[in-house]
């Protein structure tokens, strides 16, 4: 069989195939050149904007800086609520140079999704040429997206470290804040900064000793008060004193640690550690225990004139409202009585009462960790005048926190003990050291409990607690002189007096009196009354809960203070 085929198109015949010219090589290489350069420039922009933005971040000029907390272990209270972590957040910030759409349009979008700043504000960030400006630190997941979404290359979206504070402005003055290169400033944050940082995020949390319930309570109360009585500020410490634990302490006004750029520079003092104050008459009971130590006072029945004022030179002393007779031991404090204190501590002695007085640490600051602590006004000169009043807490300026460790060994058996705001191995606590013995503490306990019953305390007195304390109003001294009307008023006390667990020291500086204070403004009628409201509210959290059938050892006492008889 024979096929044919059909004759093949000249035009479909390919033509011979022949050698590229030189030329066609020359424009080969140039291309691949210029493919490979474009390749390098585009890494080099990417790494330069890699090290730009690394640079612009760490340059950032921002009173939120101080929220970094990179590589910190949290902060817990003693039961392991947390009070300061670190958490990675969103941010979200621009690079106004960079920006490409519409400024004007896009400073209304930023003002409609972060209306803390105006439009006109958003202007005038975008038209400033500034390499960087952070927007909105710790955002929300939904803003995020949503400024994602707006499509503008000049925004920057990033994860960062950041110190977080769960419980806002609680224990803000024990918790302090970070500095703009996330190191501790003020506080525990700044005790800790080493141990924190090195044990870093996910390690081991350092428990305080505080209790964050209490500490709760402790605020708010004296809140409450700092506010009814338009005192310009407040503070109080609650202190276990068996281990010397400080279970709440705060300052009042406070300030958030999340925001601490925002806060004027004198709200950052704590009061309780770093003001020194005369704390008037709540010194009475030190004076009167050392006395008892030295056998000066062996008799409580026994009578001291305060019949009349006691002349120092030119100088009298008084009694606030005097009964003008003579008074027991137990009256002494009872009345609150300036004559018959100064009295006993004329008896003790000058060089006994100094002893004491260094034996309290009253000539060093408070014993606690915290760095910000303040010098007490300590006598140089220990004249006849300075001995009787220092007696009753005039002349002789200290913290608050003093006090406390003071009236901890005072109630407790008469054994001081360094205060800590670390959570306690009660294995593992401190010897401390001797200052009254176990006999004057519970002489001491009885009297602290008859001002509560019949003194200038009962606006303290809370059925079942057992409170027992003392009163203390001092006028402020200004340059030498002593200020009208401007007084702190502090009640120290401690609970329950027939075993006690707590001491709680409270103060307000300079509070006006209301109507309902008869239009006092002394510690009985502004400073008791949170104890008063306190106690019942921590008792429970604490253990202690109210018993009627309970009472401390003042049969002896009771018949020790006179009383008119009535009809």
């Amino acid at each position: 069989m024979t096929t044919l085929t059909a004759p093949i198109p000249r035009s479909r015949i390919a033509a011979p195939a022949t050698r590229p010219g030189p030329f066609a090589y020359t424009v080969g290489q140039v291309r691949l050149a210029m493919l490979l350069a474009l390749f390098a420039l585009l890494t080099l922009a990417v790494v330069g904007r890699i090290g730009w933005l690394a640079a612009a971040g760490a340059q950032a000029n921002t009173p939120q800086r101080a929220m970094l907390g990179a590589g910190r272990a949290d902060i817990v209270d003693r039961n392991g609520v947390p009070l300061a972590r670190t958490i990675e957040a969103w941010s979200v910030g621009i690079h106004p140079a960079k920006v490409i759409g519409d400024k004007a349009r896009l400073a209304v979008e930023l003002n409609r999704l972060m209306p803390e700043k105006t439009v006109a504000q958003y202007r005038a960030i975008l038209s400033s040429g500034r390499t960087f400006t952070y927007l909105r630190r710790r955002a929300m997941p939904e803003l995020v997206a949503a400024v994602n979404a707006l499509g503008e290359p000049g925004m920057a979206l990033a994860r960062e470290p950041e110190r977080l504070y769960p419980q806002a402005t609680l224990a803000a003055h024990v918790l302090g804040y970070l500095d703009f290169d996330g190191r501790g400033v003020t506080g525990m944050e700044r005790l800790l900064d080493e141990r924190l940082l090195q044990a870093g995020p996910g390690g081991a949390p350092v428990a305080l000793s505080i209790d964050s319930r209490v500490q709760a309570a402790l605020e708010s109360e004296l809140d409450f008060a700092r506010v009814k009585h338009s005192a310009i500020g407040a503070s109080g410490v609650i202190v276990d004193v068996r281990t010397g634990e400080v279970v709440a302490m705060a300052s009042q006004p406070v300030y958030n640690p999340n925001r601490p750029g925002r806060t004027a520079p004198e709200t950052l003092r704590n009061n309780m550690t770093q003001s020194v104050y005369e704390l008037g008459s709540t010194f009475k009971p030190l004076t009167l225990a050392n006395a008892i130590e030295h056998r000066v006072v062996t008799d409580l029945s026994k009578k001291w004139d305060a019949s009349h004022a006691l002349a120092i030179g030119r100088f009298r002393i008084t009694d606030f409202k005097g009964e003008n007779r003579p008074l027991t031991a137990v009256e002494m404090l009872v009345y609150s009585s300036n004559i018959v204190t100064a009295r006993v501590a004329d008896a003790v002695g000058a060089e006994r009462q100094i002893a004491l007085f260094r034996r309290l640490g009253f000539d060093r600051p408070p014993e606690i960790e915290l760095k910000e602590k303040g010098w007490p006004l300590f006598p140089k000169d220990w004249g006849r005048a300075t001995l009787l009043t220092t007696g009753y807490g005039h002349g002789i300026a200290v913290t608050p926190l003093h006090l406390a460790s003071a009236y901890a060994a005072l109630v407790n058996g008469g054994v001081m003990r360094p205060l800590s705001l670390l959570k306690r191995d009660p294995a593992h606590l401190p010897e401390g050291r001797r200052v009254f013995s176990e006999e004057t503490s519970r002489t001491m306990r009885g009297l602290l409990r008859m001002v509560v019953i019949d003194g200038s305390g009962k606006n303290a007195n809370v059925a079942g607690y057992r409170i027992g304390g003392k009163t203390g109003t001092a006028d402020k001294n200004r340059g030498g002189r002593y200020g009208i009307n401007a007084r702190v008023s502090t009640f120290a006390s401690a609970f329950p007096m027939d075993d006690p667990r707590y001491v709680v020291i409270v103060s307000l500086d300079e509070p006006r009196p209301t109507a309902d204070t008869y239009g006092y403004a002394t510690a009985g009628w502004t400073a008791a009354p949170i104890v008063g409201r306190l106690v019942p509210r921590i008792g429970p959290m604490l253990g202690v809960f109210p018993d009627v059938n309970r009472e401390a050892d003042i049969g002896h006492l009771i018949p020790l203070v006179w009383k008119p008889k009535r009809g």
